[in-house]
């Protein structure tokens, strides 16, 4: 992993550190301290194969994380400690999802702040049983900016996929989420009628503009005044295919990361209750120049300066 965390050197000195510089791999969750990043890397695409995806996701790990190392430190007391992949070699998704939950949950409940690099969108499921399991009795609320619902029942004999981890965190209960850049021709009546039995909240795609910003603050703030914890996930399939290329679902109409997303966007990041984030469905297979793996680190790189 060392061979990865690498980038420009400009001295010793605090002021000129690079996150290369900052990051520590670990194994040992003991040493995680209060405030701490704390990086697992979900390489995994196993929940995009069997929604029928293009594979190449649970490459995208190391590639962004190669994306992330060269960015200025803002923060003096900034840490990143880096526990390296989890794999799923054996297809047995369901358990893959459990590991990287009961990783987490321990990061939590240390204080730390969980961030997953993923791998496909099957990552939302396994990264909201973390928070549930680390916190059992509080409310969690869930950003997802997504192009897609990701609420699809799974289909019989293939299980749960990357289309699935809404449908799934409903039946475990009441379920507190906001969807942020939907597509109306990327989801069927079906779902959007899911999304409304189970109370998920949503802003179209077609609202994202800048006259509107005072709206989507206001439901932003509405999901996170209601609940304990945030967590906040992000497809990188909701921009559009000229910025990120390389996803296992390319959107032509996509969203661009202008002024009016990046307003919000740190709206959200800022809010103390924010614990846990994760970047997915990033495809180095099918990505230009690292243009879809270079926004994922950006978007990253944006928590760790507020």
């Amino acid at each position: 992993m060392s061979n990865i965390w690498q980038g420009r050197f400009d001295g010793e000195e605090a002021l000129f550190h690079r996150i290369f510089q900052r990051v520590r791999e670990e194994s040992n969750y003991d040493s995680i301290s209060t405030n701490d990043f704390v990086l697992h890397g979900f390489a995994v695409d196993e929940g995009v194969r069997r929604n029928k995806g293009r594979l190449g996701a649970k490459e995208a790990p190391d590639v962004i994380r190669k994306n992330m190392s060269n960015f200025p430190v803002i923060l003096p007391d900034f840490s990143l400690l880096d526990f390296g992949n989890i794999t799923c070699e054996d297809g047995n998704l369901e358990n893959t999802q459990n590991n990287l939950a009961k990783n987490v949950s321990k990061v939590l409940l240390k204080g730390g702040k969980s961030l997953v690099l993923g791998g496909g969108h099957e990552v939302t499921y396994a990264h909201y049983l973390a928070v549930k399991t680390a916190f059992p009795e509080q409310k969690i609320g869930i950003i997802n900016i997504d192009a897609h619902f990701d609420n699809r029942q799974p289909e019989n004999g293939v299980g749960p996929s990357s289309g699935t981890g809404f449908w799934q965190i409903a039946q475990e209960g009441e379920i507190n989420s906001l969807h942020i850049g939907i597509q109306r021709n990327s989801n069927t009546l079906k779902l959007f009628d899911t999304a409304h039995q189970y109370g998920m909240k949503y802003i179209l795609a077609d609202e994202l503009f800048f006259e509107n910003l005072p709206s989507i603050y206001q439901r932003i703030d509405d999901l996170l005044n209601e609940v304990d914890f945030a967590y906040l996930t992000i497809c990188m399939d909701v921009f559009n295919a000229s910025i990120a290329p390389g996803v296992s679902a390319a959107a032509y109409n996509g969203i661009f990361a202008d002024a009016t997303f990046m307003h919000f966007y740190r709206h959200i990041l800022k809010n103390p209750k924010l614990i846990a984030l994760d970047v997915a469905e990033v495809n180095p297979s099918h990505d230009i120049q690292d243009r879809t793996a270079r926004l994922a680190s950006c978007l990253v790189n944006e928590w760790f300066m507020v």
